[in-house]
């Protein structure tokens, strides 16, 4: 049989010869094999295959899939990858859009046809002898992207679709003792590709593993575990149903309990008494072992399968675990790293650590099943899982939302020739994922509108299991909604969520996406948590989403990046709308993952100056689990410790004495005090050692009588008073180890030398000091047009006059007996009304103390920031500072930043986003100091009564903002601080249009900004 391009465009042909979906068991010839992890029935074959590529079906080579055909001089490709990542066709990201979109006019189901890349795969493999009579031999492809036909020795084998569930084909009867020959041919695109419009790059190739499967005479050919919990707790039933091919028996033994016994109909069963319930918090797991018997009682084949025992569903209105409420403290993952969806075990269980790590509790599986070893690392460390379908048709229904098509247009929605298919990749997934206890609900797919195919997919669930069904879609058509179990949501704010269920209460209500961590995002994030505190039907959510999606190039030059849309000449494409993670692409953490660790914490404290409340948040563990360790620190500096018991029981909250105590003011010890309450783990866990911190808070309090911190410390004495220098053109200001020089043409703080050295010491300014009202836009800023509309105050910052519009800058100046005062007021370009003044005190020891005031027309736009911009010799590239880190935190990304003191290189302050844009700062500081390595910088510090925000990054806002990736940033050899009064905060509800939360904006009206500096040897 021959498959041509009308069966590629057949929405109902998607499979032909394929075996039917199973679950995902492996079986072993005896117990040592099962011990060593590997199992003499299963065969690898991946590694080096013969490759020839073509740019469409028309181009490739016919009858390549003959044992003649010579294969020789043809490329090697190593299986599993993906071909656009070893130099044939091109990766493309795309977000709603399909990858063809313009370049051919083709409808729902049809497929390109000038362009559709083909790739063709040869391996040979030998079977030392001919097959046992009885005994089959299965090719098994875990994953192939997007259509697949298979021959054997140049016998047609059949053909499969749906990229993202195994594909299984009996080749007994093709295969013979010695060397047999297995070709592959891979087409990007089919008709079900138009069912695979994720959010992602488009791929294609053979990306996951390949194996071949002996199957003995006798053989469980699919088994189904089930679990039924007493509504007390106190008893639970575990059950097996298996298929059986050949004549034989079945025993299990479920590992500490006993041997399951027959129950008619071929179900054998087992009770369990008090049975350790599985949860993310400890997810137990009882091994359950299968021994398959031939007619003659030998032994044909051993099966291991990990029973979770849980109780999970819709009860009392609400989604519960165990009987308790749960609230999905989820991210929502993508299968992508280093090499695209070509993600091994090994990483993807470090993907788990780091999200336990992050106390994160559950998964979604965006948009399609993962490898089947994902889910038993689900199973072993404890995450509420969303499995969902590989379904998602975004580009064919979004024109619905412009009112330029109609609802016949949806694909699937009810059109009769789509729903085999649809049906079909619910069981493909249902089947293989069905015993892990990790999954909690099956999801119908992703962003597909509505109608009866999907309706009649949430059905098929529902007539197969017990768990509950999930689908967004709904929302846009709302025609069908028994289709979710559960009220879902993308990206609506928590006011939003709110005024929903004031007025509906039939079901539970999660976001399946919220919190669109793209680049510097993920502000105001608690909201949303602390509803979730306060309304049960309300359960949490899903951030979107684990880590950036993106490939790393080489840059002209030959440093290496992260590339994404448009990076690879592809079009159309959507740009770094991929870059959304709270991990980076290495799948290192963001420094997002300081605020979801703090924000989804399980223990929470509130500390006072002699007590602290605990609250604990989590489902079955106590606080006495975890050592509680509670330290106090004087700006930074710990000065005790202690330890001490607390037992919070689950959903309850208790109050303890503080087992310290606050200095009493005298004998120097008045000052700023921080007490931190810490919950750390008692023993090492599978995803982190002993001692690690699982959930801390702080409190802050002042102890009288405060010493003034050391830059504010300015003698009156006459030896410090400053020298008042009245030149032509500039004014100076200088002391015993300082001079300072205003510019009379520039109308601005120019010069600063500390140090007794040289003609008034070290030069510390490697430009004038300006005001800035801006920074590189985020890219929430941009997805909501903050530069277009915010524009003028990137112009006001770059382009200053005097405000009196003098040729020459009228300087104000005053002098009292210890000061010198010079000050500046500044027009502001495109701001009508607007002026910046700045006002710089110079004291006899050096510091200037700086004073920012903004007075606003009655017509400005948002502002993006105050701040003062100070540019500083690249060699001062060391940062400490007194304020809240370690990661940068803004105004509504600051609940993770624990204040304390920090330190690191400035070039460490820039975030690895794929995109430059702000990053860097931290709230709350009180001082910073910026020096070279021998210590000789400045230090900037708060009023003596507050704090401040402060950057200290290599590059200005506007060579960040002008740079598209990290290597097109210029060599730079000066490093630029920018204390601030506020920077507006980063936002996130959504990419493309939320903003800021009122109280995360700049207040209106006028707005005065003071900060010191000093400098320092």
């Amino acid at each position: 049989m021959n498959i041509g391009v009308n069966d590629l465009a057949n929405p109902g042909f998607f499979a032909h010869n394929r075996l039917p979906a199973h679950s995902d068991h492996l079986w072993y010839a005896n117990a040592a094999e099962i011990a060593s992890g590997r199992s003499s029935f299963q065969v690898s074959l991946d590694g080096v295959w013969k490759f020839s590529y073509a740019k469409s079906p028309s181009a490739a080579f016919e009858g390549f899939q003959s044992p003649d055909w010579d294969v020789a001089e043809w490329d090697d490709i190593p299986v599993p990858s993906h071909i656009q990542l070893h130099g044939y066709d091109v990766p493309q990201y795309v977000n709603v859009q399909y990858p063809w979109d313009g370049h051919e006019q083709i409808n729902p189901g049809q497929v390109p046809t000038a362009y559709n890349p083909t790739g063709s795969y040869v391996r040979s493999f030998a079977l030392p002898e001919a097959l046992p009579a009885g005994e089959r031999l299965i090719l098994r492809l875990e994953g192939v992207e997007s259509a697949v036909v298979v021959w054997v020795n140049g016998t047609y084998i059949g053909y499969a679709e749906g990229s993202f569930t195994p594909s299984e084909f009996d080749i007994t009867g093709q295969v013979h003792a010695g060397v047999n020959r297995l070709a592959l041919r891979v087409y990007k695109w089919c008709s079900g590709s138009w069912l695979e419009d994720q959010d992602f790059y488009r791929f294609s190739g053979i990306f996951r593993s390949v194996y071949l499967r002996r199957v003995p005479t006798t053989h469980v050919a699919d088994l189904r575990v089930g679990v039924d919990v007493s509504d007390d707790l106190a008893n639970a039933v575990v059950t097996l149903r298996t298929r059986l091919e050949g004549s034989g028996s079945v025993r299990a033994v479920l590992g500490g309990v006993g041997e399951l016994t027959a129950d008619g109909d071929g179900l054998l069963r087992i009770a369990v008494d008090e049975p350790r319930l599985w949860s993310s918090e400890d997810p137990y797991l009882y091994d359950l072992t299968i021994e398959v018997a031939g007619p003659g009682g030998e032994v044909m084949e051993v099966i291991p399968q990990r029973v979770g025992i849980r109780r999970f569903g819709i009860e009392d209105g609400v989604l519960k675990i165990n009987g308790r409420r749960l609230v999905f403290k989820g991210v929502n993952r993508h299968e992508f790293g280093e090499q695209g969806r070509v993600v091994t075990r090994e990483r993807t269980e470090l993907d788990l650590i780091s999200l336990k790590r992050a106390n994160v509790n559950a998964i979604r599986t965006s948009h399609y099943p993962n490898n089947s070893f994902f889910y038993e690392l689900a199973d072993e460390y404890g995450f509420y899982v969303i499995d969902e379908v590989n379904l998602e048709s975004h580009g064919v229904w979004d024109a619905i939302l412009r009112d330029d098509a109609s609802k016949s247009a949806v694909v699937p929605g009810d059109k009769p020739e789509w729903r085999d298919v649809v049906i079909d990749r619910a069981s493909d997934m249902y089947e293989r994922d069905k015993n892990h206890p990790s999954i909690v609900m099956w999801s119908c797919g992703n962003e597909s509108y509505g109608g009866e195919n999907i309706a009649a997919m949430a059905a098929y669930f529902r007539a197969k299991d017990s768990r509950p069904v999930h689908y967004e879609g709904i929302y846009w058509d709302d025609r069908r909604p028994d289709t979710s179990d559960v009220v879902s949501r993308m990206y609506a704010p928590a006011a939003e969520i709110e005024s929903l269920l004031a007025v509906r209460r039939d079901k539970p209500v999660i976001l399946c996406e919220y919190a669109h961590a793209m680049g510097n995002s993920f502000g105001g994030a608690d909201i949303y948590m602390d509803l979730a505190e306060r309304e049960p039907l309300f359960q949490g959510g899903f951030i979107w989403d684990f880590a950036d999606q993106a490939i790393r190039l080489t840059a002209p030059g030959g440093a290496e990046y992260w590339g994404y849309g448009g990076d690879n000449g592809e079009s159309p494409h959507d740009g770094d709308f991929c870059g959304n993670g709270i991990y980076y692409a290495d799948h290192s953490e963001s420094p997002k993952i300081q605020e979801v660790r703090h924000l989804f914490q399980g223990l929470r404290a509130d500390v006072d100056r002699d007590s602290f409340t605990v609250k604990n948040r989590l489902l079955f563990t106590s606080s006495a689990a975890y050592e509680c360790v509670v330290t106090l620190e004087r700006e930074g500096v710990e000065v005790a410790s202690a330890t001490t018991a607390t037992d919070v029981a689950p959903g309850d909250s208790a109050t303890y004495p503080l087992p310290l105590t606050l200095p009493d003011g005298v004998a120097g010890t008045g000052g700023e005090y921080v007490v931190t309450i810490s919950f750390r783990l008692r023993e090492r866990t599978a995803w982190a050692e002993a001692g690690r911190t699982v959930a801390w808070d702080q409190g802050v309090f002042m102890v009288a009588p405060v010493e003034v911190r050391p830059v504010f410390a300015v003698a009156g004495s006459p030896s410090l008073r400053p020298v008042l220098v009245r030149g032509r053109h500039n004014i100076g200001v200088r002391g015993e180890s300082f001079e300072v020089l205003f510019s009379g043409l520039a109308g601005a703080l120019t010069s600063y030398r500390y140090g007794k050295t040289q003609a008034g010491g070290r030069e510390l300014l490697r430009a004038p000091i300006t005001p800035c009202f801006w920074h590189a836009p985020t890219a929430n800023e941009r997805g909501y047009g903050g530069p277009y509309e915010e524009g003028g105050w990137h112009l006001a910052s770059r382009y200053l006059r005097p405000a009196d519009n003098s040729e020459w800058p009228a300087a104000v100046v005053e002098e009292t007996g210890t000061t010198v005062t010079v000050s500046f007021v500044y027009a502001l370009v495109g701001m009508p009304g607007s002026t910046c003044e700045m006002r710089y005190r110079v004291f006899g020891d050096g510091t200037v103390e700086v004073t920012e005031v903004l007075e606003r027309g009655s017509s400005t736009p948002s502002l993006p920031e105050l701040s003062a911009l100070i540019q500083l010799p690249g060699a001062m590239n060391r940062l400490t500072f007194y304020g809240e880190g370690p990661e940068e935190t803004y105004v509504d990304r600051r609940g993770g930043g624990r204040l304390g003191v920090y330190s690191s290189t400035v070039a460490e302050q820039m975030a690895g986003y794929l995109t430059p844009q702000e990053c860097g700062s931290h709230t709350g500081v009180r001082w910073a100091r910026i020096t070279d390595r021998r210590g000789r910088g400045i230090l900037v510090s708060a009023p003596a009564d507050g704090a401040i925000e402060l950057s200290a990054l290599p590059w200005t806002p506007f060579e960040i903002e002008d740079a598209a990736h990290d290597f097109e940033l210029p060599l730079t050899d000066r490093t630029t601080v920018r204390p601030a009064l506020m920077r507006r905060g980063v936002a996130g509800d959504d990419s493309w249009g939320a903003r800021p939360k009122p109280q995360h904006m700049l207040p209106d009206g006028r707005l005065e900004h003071r900060f010191s500096f000093r400098g320092v040897l």
